[in-house]
């Protein structure tokens, strides 16, 4: 993983294009792609050291471009397919065809990474991690292939190590920055996590002891006829099952039908470890992961307002000897046509309005850069008003879903990449150990899923035979299963019975990383962003952008919709009906504030942390690359 992007500096090229231009009122196509890819980069949170000559930022605006976006996930996508039609297949295909595709992915990462070098300073390429990891990924992918097909070649047994790293590559290209903070954030966050889990391990040996001290020589026996609680290490995982919930209260049944008081020691035990602690650990997870969230959050603004201000040493004009440095009005609506080029000529007008409050002609650079980026895309045209949103508590409700909605995704791939490392090395530990057989086969070997070690144990007798390692499919279907939770000790069992009690460490750590951590992570990330939507009011950016409005007479119907934040721009004749005719002196085109809507997880943390940032941390003075430039003062976060 990469670490946090630092703040980078401005390079040499930039200085002479960008901030020593003050009275150069002609400005090229080059400056203006230079200010777009700059705004471009704030609003999609993109902080890269991209090179500022022009042919340099051609080759980035190409590289930000869409469709090589899409051709590359297309064949991230085609590359983590392959395990479907790699031994243990799904689909068995012939090794040259799965190794020839996994090839053209290889060279299409490499083209990808080639390209990406030719757009950023050589010495930011190679002080970057996350394209050392790439480097590495794609060498070891390709030594592995090579050893693999010669093995194969030579009929000897061979294991494919390197499918473990693929879902690396999607954790390091550079679209993947959601993906990386998430694991950066929980890295960083594992210390404090630690010291609980020691603690909590601690807890579960002391139980243990205590079991073993207390029933492990009272001759009791489980329902199956084995001995109950004589072994410290069977005990050990039985009391971590129980935290869980998913032997309850089976593993209690024996003591419990011996004598009643023993059922105290149980009970005692799911209070401290189930409830207690498990409810400590989600507050430590959560606490010490949005600490760290928040930093990078803090790094993400700072990165935002660092672009605006390079967008503006660009476009900046002096229009008198010793004035202030501004942008000019027809500079401005060119880099808007730039950026946001399906923007109407009446919305451009209006967010000009807006920015230039005080109708000098052009935009001073004391207005806050982070203004200036959200009122170019802070309305939205309306497409159709929601008749939920009417209703306030299921507007609540429906708002909050869509707000963690990218947080979700972001999640949602953070657990794939885990599903997809702990599938690789589940097929390389326990593929042909256990057989599923059809409803209609008369096979013996049905019955103990084509495991004579198997034969009597609950694996077998519950028809667990389908939940096994054999190709990728099954292998994700039984890593869901574990991951809620019910049963996962029989099917850990399972696979402990046919091979070893070590076994059982894989399926544990698996429990740690998704249930306890990313799992606790995710909940605790809903409930921030349901104490978000009930307790942050409006920013002051939608404030001034209403009283704007309010001022020009294109308001619609603000109180018959109070609170109602939908999407906003249409006619009278559809926002409105028939009100046209009572109201003949209003124009025919209407506004209203846009949703608070959230469509990245980068909006979303930034609006949850905003009340937390102070603005002193974005002092004028903290950005070394316009330290000894005293051309323009840098914008600052004004809530004023």
């Amino acid at each position: 993983m990469s670490e946090p992007e630092k703040n980078e500096n401005i390079p040499e090229a930039s200085a002479r294009k960008g901030i020593s231009n003050i009275g150069n009122t002609a400005k090229s196509k080059e400056d203006f792609n230079l200010a777009a890819i700059y705004v471009s980069d704030a609003q999609y949170n993109r902080n890269v050291y991209f090179d500022t000559l022009p042919q340099a930022v051609r080759l980035y605006m190409l590289y930000n471009h869409w469709a090589l976006k899409v051709l590359l996930y297309f064949f991230m996508l085609v590359n983590l397919s392959l395990a479907i039609f790699e031994d243990p297949a799904v689909y068995p295909l012939p090794i040259w065809a799965t190794m020839l595709v996994e090839i053209l992915c290889l060279l299409i990462f490499t083209i990808r990474l080639i390209h990406y070098a030719k757009v950023i300073l050589r010495d930011k390429f190679w002080k970057d991690p996350k394209n050392i990891c790439i480097i590495v990924i794609l060498t070891l992918t390709l030594v592995d292939m090579i050893i693999y097909g010669a093995l194969k070649a030579a009929n000897y047994y061979g294991v494919r190590w390197s499918r473990v790293l693929r879902p690396l590559l999607l954790v390091n290209v550079t679209e993947g920055r959601q993906l990386r903070r998430a694991f950066r954030s929980i890295r960083n966050a594992l210390p404090q996590i630690f010291y609980v889990f020691m603690l909590f391990m601690f807890s579960i040996l002391i139980f243990s002891l205590m079991a073993l001290k207390l029933l492990g020589k009272r001759g009791l026996t489980n329902i199956n006829g084995t001995p109950y609680f004589t072994s410290y290490l069977e005990i050990m995982f039985d009391l971590y099952v129980l935290v869980t919930t998913a032997n309850s209260p089976d593993v209690m049944m024996p003591a419990y039908n011996a004598n009643f008081f023993f059922a105290v020691f149980f009970i005692v035990y799911i209070l401290i470890n189930t409830y207690i602690f498990m409810s400590v650990f989600l507050a430590v997870v959560y606490n010490s992961y949005k600490k760290y969230l928040k930093e990078e959050v803090r790094q993400l603004v700072r990165a935002k307002r660092h672009k605006m201000v390079r967008a503006f040493g660009v476009l900046q004009e002096q229009r008198e000897e010793g004035g202030e440095p501004v942008v000019t009005q027809a500079s401005w609506n060119q880099l808007v046509r730039l950026v946001q080029p399906n923007l109407s000529n009446a919305h451009r007008e209006l967010l000009w309005s807006v920015s230039d409050d005080k109708n000098q002609g052009a935009i001073a650079s004391h207005f806050s850069s982070r203004q200036i980026l959200d009122i170019v895309f802070i309305l939205r045209v309306l497409r159709l008003i929601r008749v939920v949103d009417s209703i306030k508590r299921f507007r609540i409700i429906i708002n909050t879903l869509i707000r963690i909605g990218p947080a979700i995704l972001t999640f949602g791939q953070l657990i794939i990449v885990v599903y997809y490392i702990f599938a690789m090395v589940g097929m390389e530990l326990f593929k042909g150990k256990v057989t599923f057989y059809e409803q209609s086969s008369t096979n013996l070997a049905k019955a103990y899923c084509g495991n004579p070690l198997l034969n009597g144990t609950d694996f077998a007798k519950l028809n667990y035979c389908k939940n096994n390692f054999n190709n990728v499919v099954s292998s994700f279907i039984l890593l869901v299963e574990l991951t809620v939770v019910n049963q996962w000790h029989v099917l850990s069992s399972g696979f402990a019975t046919v091979t070893h009690i070590s076994a059982r460490i894989f399926f544990v750590l698996f429990h740690i990383i998704v249930v306890i951590v990313i799992l606790n992570i995710f909940v605790a990330f809903v409930l921030e962003a349901f104490f978000v939507e009930y307790s942050v009011d409006k920013s002051d950016l939608q404030t001034s952008l209403e009283r704007k409005i309010e001022e020009l007479e294109l308001a619609v119907a603000q109180e018959t919709m109070e609170d109602n934040l939908v999407n906003a721009m249409e006619t009278i004749d559809n926002d409105l009906g028939g009100s046209q005719s009572a109201k003949p002196n209003l124009p025919s085109l209407m506004f209203k504030i846009a949703s608070k809507r959230y469509r990245t997880v980068d909006a979303l943390l930034q609006r949850i942390f905003e009340a937390d940032l102070d603005p002193e941390d974005f002092a004028e003075n903290d950005d070394p690359e316009t330290q000894g430039n005293e051309n323009f003062a840098n914008p600052l976060f004004s809530h004023a």
